[in-house]
């Protein structure tokens, strides 16, 4: 037996023994209660929120949320979709905001030409927002409540 295989089967047996102490119903999982062989059908995708309405950042440098479905944009190192009506050339046309003179800049502060290249995949910060449900509770507290709180704390 080669060392992959004494790695695979110490783990079945740490596994196995495992269910059998806790107890195999015990065990949080995604699949809503479904036995392992059991197929159910999944949750429906969320709808994308596609509004003009641009929504309250929660801290200071905060990248907007994207307010429309952006399904199907293209976005690699040769076409940015985005850039159609975002970049400064586009904005009349479009209506779109531009994007950020901070997206003209490169690392030293140097405003460039283009869309400096650490800038140009959009979706590494902008996100789009959904009707999901939150899959945990979400207990944040923007800096405007923060500093109230504390203004109080500091009145008492």
């Amino acid at each position: 037996m080669n060392r992959l295989n004494w790695t695979l089967t110490g783990f079945g047996v740490v596994a196995t023994l495992f269910l059998t102490l806790v107890g195999a119903d015990e065990i949080a999982t995604l699949r809503d209660g479904a036995a392992i062989d059991e197929q159910f059908a999944p949750a429906a995708m969320p709808k994308t929120v596609d509004s003009n309405i641009r929504p309250q950042r929660n801290y200071p440098m905060q990248p907007p949320t994207i307010p429309h479905d952006t399904r199907g944009y293209e976005l690699n190192l040769r076409v940015n979709k985005c850039m159609s009506c975002h970049a400064r050339r586009q904005t009349e046309e479009s209506q779109a905001p531009m994007i950020s003179v901070t997206h003209y800049m490169d690392r030293e502060g140097n405003f460039l030409a283009e869309v400096s290249p650490r800038r140009y995949f959009c979706n590494q910060c902008h996100v789009n927002q959904t009707t999901a449900r939150p899959l945990v509770e979400n207990t944040f507290e923007d800096m405007d409540k923060l500093l109230e709180k504390r203004s109080e704390e500091q009145e008492d």
